[in-house]
């Protein structure tokens, strides 16, 4: 049987994610944040998806979709603006006559 966790559990799971999170990209290299920002552009593409099918289940709570919506349009902010952001990087990287 499928057991719902406690919303206890659900913010421990949560603030460890972000501290975990944070305490990974605050080591990174100034050097791998090219490939650490594709790395979460994908991520964010992914929590878009979740999102997504969170806020079209049948039996979702108006909570529930109200968030996913949220979660939605935050994470395609997030993953285009990584793209734009990861793009105009490249660029600078490119010869002046190309």
């Amino acid at each position: 049987m499928h057991q719902m966790s406690s919303m206890t559990d659900l913010l421990f799971v949560f603030m460890l994610a972000g501290f975990l999170g944070f305490q990974l990209i605050k080591r990174v290299s100034p050097l791998l944040h090219s490939p650490l920002m594709s790395l979460t552009n994908a991520i964010a593409a992914v929590v878009v998806v979740g999102a997504i099918m969170v806020t079209g289940e049948e039996g979702a709570s108006p909570l529930a979709k109200m968030l996913g919506f949220i979660a939605v349009t935050a994470a395609t902010i997030n993953a285009v603006s990584g793209f734009l952001i990861t793009d105009r990087m490249l660029k600078m990287f490119r010869k002046k006559g190309s």
